[in-house]
């Protein structure tokens, strides 16, 4: 029998409305109760575990050996017609470099008829070996407001050296001359008070205040790249002046280096000896020479310990101070720690430490600070028992970097200079009319504070600040003589084109104290305050060309005619335009 589609479609209307009928009739009968007891209460088990075979076994079905496999390659060039291009590195725009000259002269002139000539030239004798010199002069006629002697100066100096540069080691000798020719031209304010103006004016004129020093030099050093000594310095000097004194003096100092238990020791080694004599004391009535003969031994070990942001050095120095005159021998020991701390990196690095040395003291030394002293001074050396020191330095900036420190100094027969007595007699000699100064030894503990900055602002701007404050303790009455209490000092460079350059550097020297007494007028001796001074100079400069070039020096641009040392005003306002000229031979 065929049903068709229509007949099919009734049956399945009629089989979904009967089913939907008797789950309605189901739903509408009553749910009875039931009442279930618990005979047992349940207690969960927990079977055994299936332990898992310590070593399962396995269906060799698929750990059959592999079959060899044998193939081959079939290479069948292919035509290419791709044509790599060249590679061109990419241009880098180079600043052009400064040329830089083997050799130079400088000649300057200025007021107070002022010459100042400079020449220096080095040639090289091989690929290793080199010949050099070196001709310096500074003379001025003077011209000082209100000085009443002459006052001009003569600075000469001639210096010749030899060198070579090898693989294993460098050395270098050098051989010098200097004729300096200076006047004892500072009189005291009142000098000639008490006298008739005759007599006075004879007195001035008869006072010769010219004289010179003389230095002959030869020395040299060696510098080591692999071997136990690093470095060897030594050097010879012949002192002497137009008053029949003479000093001579040699030094060496050898630096080694020893490995002992994967440490560096390096050990400074030195011996310095100077003797000499003057022929007169100062009141002149000496009967024979002032002699005097001193030596210094000493030896500095250290080792240096380097962990993490530490740095420390630990070391001590020992002399031995042999004099031969005086018989005053006698051993010195002396501290040499020093510490760093990098407390944040390179911004903030604190330090610290205490070191002492034997200082060598030689007529030479005082003259290069002090022209104008007496040919009768008493020589011996001096000692630093220890300068206790800590501070910071770092960078605030990449370009602006600072230093601050703190120090203590205890020095023992510390060299002062210090104004002469004088009296107004005709036969005095010619540095004994309160125109000249002598040394004087006391022990002077100093506390000091330094501060430093500098940045660099660009290429073509720099600047500078410094300030030195101090402040002395001496055993007795006496002062710290011509020791500043107040240093200050700053500079500022400028390069205002590619030719042009200026610069100017300001410095303030603050209050010292000096003594000087007319015997003639009163026996007591009188403290003089020398006044603090300020001093400004500058430069401009223009270069021509890489070889040439122009510049003006403007010196005391104040015009304050201040006293360095008592007595002494320095020349006013001063102007001096030159040239420098750089070239080969």
């Amino acid at each position: 029998m065929k049903i068709n589609f229509q007949n099919k479609t009734i049956i399945l209307i009629l089989l979904f409305v009967f089913q939907l009928s008797s789950a309605q009739v189901k739903k509408e009968e009553s749910i009875g109760t039931e009442t279930v007891n618990v005979v047992k209460p349940y207690s969960p088990t927990i079977s055994d575990a299936f332990k898992v075979k310590e070593t399962p076994s396995l269906d060799d079905a698929g750990n059959q050996p592999k079959e060899t496999i044998k193939y081959s390659i079939l290479s069948v060039p292919v035509a290419s017609t791709f044509t790599p291009s060249k590679g061109k590195a990419a241009g880098v725009e180079k600043s052009k470099q400064d040329r830089l000259f083997s050799n130079y002269a400088t000649l300057g002139i200025g007021n107070y008829a002022t010459l100042n000539a400079e020449l220096f030239v080095t040639e090289d004798l091989g690929n290793n070996d080199y010949l050099s010199g070196m001709f310096r002069h500074h003379s001025s006629q003077g011209g000082i407001k209100d000085a009443e002697l002459n006052d001009e100066f003569y600075d000469t100096a001639l210096n010749i050296g030899y060198g070579q540069n090898n693989r294993d080691m460098s050395w270098a000798v050098d051989l010098g001359y200097q004729n300096q020719i200076y006047n004892w031209y500072g009189l005291p304010a009142d000098f000639g008070a008490t006298l008739p103006f005759d007599d006075r004016f004879d007195l001035i004129n008869k006072i010769n205040p010219n004289h010179s020093y003389n230095t002959i030099s030869l020395g040299g050093h060696i510098d080591f790249n692999e071997s136990i000594f690093n470095k060897i310095e030594t050097k010879f000097t012949h002192f002497s002046d137009s008053f029949s004194s003479s000093e001579n003096r040699f030094y060496v100092k050898p630096s080694f280096k020893v490995d002992v238990m994967d440490q560096s020791i390096n050990t400074n080694i030195i011996v310095d000896h100077v003797s000499g004599s003057f022929e007169h004391n100062y009141t002149y009535d000496n009967e024979k020479p002032l002699d005097y003969s001193l030596t210094n031994f000493g030896i500095e070990p250290s080792f240096v310990i380097l962990e993490n942001d530490w740095t420390l050095e630990l070391g001590a120095g020992v002399y031995y101070g042999l004099d031969s005159e005086n018989s005053g021998n006698k051993f010195y020991f002396y501290p040499k720690v020093n510490a760093s701390y990098k407390l944040v990196g390179d911004l903030m690095i604190f330090y610290t430490g205490v070191n002492g040395a034997l200082n060598q003291n030689s007529y030479a030394d005082f003259v290069t600070e002090n022209p104008f002293l007496s040919p009768t001074l008493n020589m011996r050396p001096s000692s630093t028992q220890y300068n206790v020191f800590a501070g910071l330095k770092g960078k605030l900036a990449n370009n602006i970097s600072y230093n601050l420190t703190g120090s203590y100094l205890n020095e023992k027969n510390k060299a002062l200079f210090k104004s002469n007595d004088y009296t107004e007699d005709l036969p005095n000699q010619n540095y004994a009319y309160g125109n000249s100064f002598g040394v004087v030894y006391q022990d002077v503990r100093t506390l000091r504070f330094y501060g430093e900055l500098k940045a660099d602002f660009s290429e073509n701007v720099s600047f500078g600040i410094n300030g030195t404050f101090n402040s002395y303790k001496n055993d007795g009455p006496q002062e710290a003589w011509n020791l500043p209490t107040m240093k200050l000092s700053s500079n500022l460079d400028v390069n205002i084109t590619k030719q042009w350059f200026a610069g100017l550097n300001v410095f303030y020297v603050g209050e010292r104290k000096d003594m000087q007494t007319n015997l003639d007028i009163s026996p007591s001796a009188t403290v003089v305050d020398l006044k603090s001074y300020f001093d400004a100079n500058a430069h401009l400069g223009y270069k021509f060309s890489e070889r040439l070039t122009f510049f003006l020096k403007l010196n005391n641009i104040g015009n304050q005619a201040y006293e360095k040392w008592l007595n002494y005003p320095v020349q006013g306002f001063q102007v001096l335009g030159g040239a420098n000229y750089k070239f080969d031979f």
